[in-house]
């Protein structure tokens, strides 16, 4: 085991507020949502009123993150939504919510790696006028990934900002470009924010690809142990993140919607939805944007990636530590303070993940983007209501200062709205996949088949190991 410690100790005190509001965005890849979703959630879903759509979804999640925000000063600990649930509404509970934040990173994980194997596929052929397979370039990203995870987690966070920048840089020029030429056909019309247009039909598909730009909140709690204040990091990251994510999303849509025209914009998506943004770059600006803009969806896509398995390497790292999964999860590097076996077995998942579809002759962005979607979607929000759930019965219980609003009222309001967003969701599942039967049925069954084996699991421990369960959640509390 040499190169490997037991402490389980993460590097403490290694990240400010603003360098975790990059893992958040990077989280949720501004050019990914906007590149890869947004095409498709104008071609299938709401149509005009996309753009619409992220600010609906931003207002829910900022119900969300009051009561959020409210229990991060009492809860730290990489565990994140597991931990909050545990705190609030017990160990069982938590379990369930661990399988499923899992499941959904995992889901939204191989879509990622559907899309930047596509992606590189299509640019190799573009520049080299040769290609290998999609899914040997997603091998290739994940062990990249896995090579920059394994670093210390401050240069995770330079590399990442760095990212960051650029994307949400070339995202603007693109903005400002819409807005000097005056729009489009139409002009600089509010017709995409309409609510006549956002909540049309299709608009439950929408919210499939525009949940998942909000993936990444609880990226904010998960680096809790390795913020420098983490009662105030965690509180700013989520406040800045929300807005940044909501503002830069809506404001990116509505530009690609008016330069298009309300009128267009439907039919521009579904005739070319791969090269929806890059020709509109290149007639507004000049072809070196759209080039400039697709290589950026490369970087972006492993930006995702490499918060992504951050993400769930601290899981189960946490986890592992807690004694839910095996105890050797929680090896850090005793120099870097990384969750270095967990990140390995993180990568293994990943790889065999891949090869699984690949064997099967998947279509990287026909099958495993919309099925990898939709899991991590359904999933990500059924914890989140749980999380928001948690939070009255954490203040409710213990002898805490307790504001109606943040502890109570916000967080209740927050379940409904998410629950919400699910039902849409659900009610979509068809439309979402085309008419195939078995993907309609394979979407909700796995969510489900994941829940129940967290719930079966939880009951086990209860009744084969009463002490370690009823001890469940015991140190993750601040004192």
């Amino acid at each position: 085991m040499s190169g490997k410690t037991e402490t389980g100790e993460l590097r403490s005190n290694a990240l400010g507020w603003a360098q975790i509001v990059f893992f958040v965005i990077a989280t949720n890849g501004p050019l990914i949502g906007l590149v890869g979703a947004v095409p498709v959630a104008i071609a299938l879903g709401n149509g005009v009123g996309t753009a619409g759509a992220f600010v609906l979804a931003g207002l829910a999640y900022l119900l969300f993150s009051i009561g959020f925000v409210a229990m991060s000063r009492h809860i730290g600990n990489a565990g994140a939504f597991y931990s909050y649930v545990t705190a609030g509404l017990g160990g069982g509970f938590g379990i369930v919510a661990a399988f499923l934040a899992l499941a959904a990173y995992m889901g939204i994980q191989l879509a990622c790696f559907g899309m930047i194997g596509f992606f590189l596929e299509q640019a190799q052929q573009q520049w080299l006028g040769a290609s290998a397979a999609w899914w040997v370039n997603a091998l290739a990203a994940a062990a990249l990934v896995r090579v920059c995870a394994h670093r210390n987690i401050e240069f995770s966070g330079q590399l990442l900002m760095m990212l960051m920048a650029c994307e949400v840089g070339i995202v603007l020029v693109f903005v400002a470009a819409v807005l000097f030429h005056g729009g489009g056909p139409e002009g600089l019309t509010l017709a995409p924010l309409q609510p006549s247009h956002v909540f049309s039909a299709g608009l439950g598909v929408s919210l499939v690809f525009v949940a998942g730009s909000y993936f990444g909140f609880e990226t904010t709690a998960i680096y809790a142990e390795e913020a420098r204040d983490p009662r105030r990091s965690v509180a700013i990251a989520t406040y800045v993140a929300l807005g940044a994510i909501t503002l830069f999303l809506s404001l990116a849509t509505w530009a690609v919607t008016v330069a298009y025209g309300p009128a267009n914009v439907v039919a521009a998506a579904q005739a070319n939805p791969g090269d929806f943004w890059f020709s509109l770059a290149a007639t507004l600006v000049s072809p070196a944007l759209a080039t400039a803009m697709n290589l950026l969806m490369i970087t972006s896509l492993f930006a995702s990636l490499l918060s992504l398995h951050n993400s769930v390497s601290r899981y189960l790292f946490a986890l592992g530590r807690e004694g839910l999964l095996w105890r050797w999860l929680a090896r850090v590097h005793p120099r870097q303070h990384t969750p270095s076996t967990a990140s390995m077995v993180q990568f293994a998942i990943s790889a065999a993940c891949v090869l699984a579809f690949a064997a099967f002759g998947a279509d990287p962005m026909a099958t495993v983007l919309p099925l990898g979607s939709a899991i991590a979607s359904i999933a990500m929000l059924s914890v989140q209501v749980l999380t928001s759930i948690a939070v009255p019965f954490f203040f409710l219980s213990r002898p805490l200062p307790r504001r109606p609003w943040p502890t109570l009222i916000a967080p209740i309001a927050a379940a409904l709205a998410l629950s919400g967003l699910i039902a849409l969701i659900w009610r979509s599942l068809p439309l979402l996949a085309g008419g195939n039967e078995s993907f309609v049925a394979i979407i909700p069954l796995s969510v489900a088949a994941v829940a129940v084996a967290g719930g079966a699991y939880a009951l086990w421990l209860r009744q084969c190991r009463a002490e370690f369960y009823h001890n469940l959640g015991q140190t993750l509390e601040r004192v």
